[in-house]
């Protein structure tokens, strides 16, 4: 005890000849030591504790020398009967003794855990021999898992890898780059301008059938990575799925789109999970798509309750998952399980949905969460241009005629490349038939006919107007859209315009006219499956008819007939119903070329109506050289125009002026 004093007074300036105090000094630093030494030893919260079990805690906060030796000793002897502290004389003695004891527990504990390593690597070094030596065993009882049978479907499979067909046709035809994408130009434009940005959008896209909507999102996708302030990086995903394929369980054991949680007993979770009673979570597409995009094709089609918790994932970005089967004081539950079940599963992507559906008909709730992009449907000159780029990447040569003639069949860009397709096959199943007949003539010792030697030499497959035509009468294809415009005029007929879908198209109206048999007692008649509207607008021409020409309608037996039946949707056809029957009244024929649309009011206005650019679209395709509109949708005409005069009109006598036969002067906006 001495010379550790001594040791302390030299090393403490402060110390000298105090006397007692200096020594108490010296013991309070010496009783400090001691009980840092323990909180080495048990780590200080376990000090405390252990202080707190033997009645020492108190001792070690006070401020008494005696009360803090007798903590000390309590904790070292751990015997909590230790009664009364040492005498100031005593203490030096004391902390010999706690000195010795605290040395013991040091080499003890030394001993004891170098001891426990060892036994530690035994075991493990055991256990791994163990497991090795079941393995063997396993091995040489049955051979392991492999057997004659299992190894020759192995065999069966690896073949089966090495053999694949050509790509389809379309898939060679699809285009590569925006560049190739035909008719497009102002949705791509628009659909770039919301997912490129830094802060990009949830996005439907509208438009009819085969039209290049999902070429077109995959392809931006590939744009907006090359941009600087694009927030995709370069390895984003593009997941596509179809909504209509996408089927789900209320009870959640199955999610392709969220994801879903197997059960350890029913869903077979993976056999180390399911032996130790772990529910494992799959998961699903939106996942996938973190960080790139989600393309749903026909996103109407989603069952309105998976709709539901997609918007909800749109909203947290994040997949939450649920089992009464998860235990989180389970030790057997791996990390990620525990991860997935805690916090989710990350979902921040961009959705892009697609649908042939009208905007009508898509839930307002995720409607009210995506921008919305159109795409208009493909004219004739469209088809023909898609039909010239996919013969060249085909390397085929067409007849000229080739393209006109599927434009009329078809306003599908898909079904357009589809058909040359089929022609193309046809065409080398044809020359491979005359090839092997010349072969086998020649074997025969009969003279080739100049015309049949085989085009082995030749860089290209030529397609004739005959080849194309037979794949038409094959699929019993229709004309898209019969010409119907004519340059000669006629007597109570009018083209008006409706709207199915995405497309438009012109509806025949026709009206006749005779003189009553009891004046004042006519008869009206018109289609019985055309809707109601369509109807009551005969009424408001009958009473414009009354204003310009001062005839009463009820003097006349009236018929007036949509060409072709159906239900007309809406009052837009009233325009064109007043000038069949006024013309069929007054005897003055109509304009053939000339489509005309618009709701008439009983003061003869032209209202403003719906589907401009559909209609727009119809009249071209049957051929007209004009379009007669309301002045209230001059708005709503395209910019880009082009192939048709559109002239705007605000009453029923300028109507009157721009259609009847003979006069030509046009007034209002026009483009061409």
């Amino acid at each position: 005890m001495k010379p550790f004093l001594d040791r302390l007074v030299r090393s403490n300036p402060r110390a000298g000849v105090e006397g007692k105090l200096s020594e108490e000094d010296m013991l309070r630093r010496q009783v400090s030591a001691l009980f840092g030494l323990l909180s080495d030893i048990y780590g200080a919260d376990k000090l405390v504790l252990r202080a707190g079990k033997l009645e020492a805690l108190e001792g070690m906060r006070s401020d008494d020398l005696g009360q803090q030796v007798l903590a000390l000793q309590k904790v070292v002897y751990e015997d909590p009967t230790i009664e009364g502290p040492p005498n100031l004389s005593d203490v030096s003695s004391v902390l010999d003794g706690i000195e010795d004891e605290i040395a013991d527990i040091i080499a003890r504990k030394t001993v004891e855990d170098k001891v426990e390593r060892k036994i530690a690597e035994r075991m493990q070094q055991r256990h791994e021999e163990y497991i090795r030596d079941i393995k063997m065993q396993i091995a040489k009882e049955d051979g392991g898992p492999e057997n004659a049978q299992t190894l020759k479907k192995y065999a069966i499979l690896e073949k089966l890898e090495h053999k694949q067909l050509s790509r389809s046709a379309i898939d060679v035809i699809r285009p590569a780059t925006l560049g190739e994408v035909v008719g497009q130009d102002r949705a791509i434009k628009a659909l770039l301008a919301k997912i490129s940005s830094p802060y990009p959008q949830h996005v439907i896209l509208y438009g009819p059938p085969g039209v290049g909507k999902t070429t077109v999102a995959r392809l931006c996708l590939e744009e907006a990575k090359r941009l600087k302030h694009s927030p995709f990086a370069k390895d984003a995903p593009f997941i596509e799925v179809d909504g209509t394929t996408l089927r789900w369980d209320p009870r959640e054991v199955t999610n392709p789109l969220l994801g879903s949680v197997h059960d350890p007993i029913y869903q077979g979770a993976r056999r180390e999970l399911a032996e130790g009673g772990v529910p494992e979570p799959k998961l699903g597409l939106v996942t996938e798509a973190h960080g790139g995009i989600l393309f749903i094709d026909e996103i109407g089609e989603l069952e309105p309750m998976l709709l539901a918790k997609l918007l909800k994932v749109l909203e947290d970005k994040r997949v939450s998952f649920d089992s009464s089967y998860y235990d989180p004081d389970d030790p057997n539950v791996p990390k990620y399980v525990r991860k997935l079940f805690e916090e989710g599963a990350p979902a921040d992507f961009v959705l892009i949905g697609a649908t042939t559906r009208d905007p009508s008909d898509i839930s307002p709730a995720i409607r009210s969460r995506c921008a919305e992009v159109f795409f208009d449907p493909l004219g004739p000159g469209d088809i023909k241009l898609i039909v010239k780029n996919a013969a060249g990447k085909l390397k085929v040569r067409l007849d000229r005629a080739i393209p006109d003639i599927i434009s009329e069949y078809t306003i599908e860009g898909r079904k357009a490349i589809g058909i040359l397709a089929d022609a193309y096959g046809l065409a080398l199943y044809q020359n491979a038939h005359h090839a092997s007949r010349e072969v086998a003539a020649t074997a025969e010792g009969r003279e080739v006919a100049p015309h049949g030697q085989p085009q082995r030499g030749a860089s290209r497959v030529r397609l004739s107007r005959d080849h194309i035509l037979q794949v038409i009468q094959v699929g019993r294809m229709l004309p898209n859209s019969p010409q119907k415009a004519s340059d000669r005029p006629e007597i109570g007929k009018a083209f008006g315009l409706g709207v199915y879908g995405y497309l438009g198209s012109v509806i025949e109206v026709e009206a006749m006219v005779y003189p009553a048999r009891d004046p004042g007692k006519g008869t009206f008649r018109f289609n019985e499956t055309a809707g109601s509207m369509a109807k009551d607008s005969v009424f408001n021409a009958a009473s414009v008819i009354r204003r310009l020409t001062g005839k009463e309608v009820a003097d006349f037996d009236l018929h007036v007939n949509a060409i072709g039946g159906g239900n007309i949707d809406g009052p837009s056809a009233g325009l064109a119903i007043f000038l069949a029957i006024y013309s069929s009244m007054e005897g003055v024929p109509i304009r053939q070329d000339v489509a005309i649309t618009g709701e008439l009011s009983i003061q003869g206005r032209i209202r403003a109506i719906g589907g401009v650019f559909e209609k727009i679209y119809g009249a071209k395709q049957a051929g007209m050289k004009s379009i007669i509109l309301p002045r209230e949708n001059v708005k709503d005409i395209p910019v880009d125009i082009k192939g048709i005069e559109v002239i705007a009109v605000e009453t029923a006598e300028e109507a009157l002026q721009l259609a009847l036969a003979g006069n030509a002067t046009t007034t209002g906006k026009s483009a061409s």
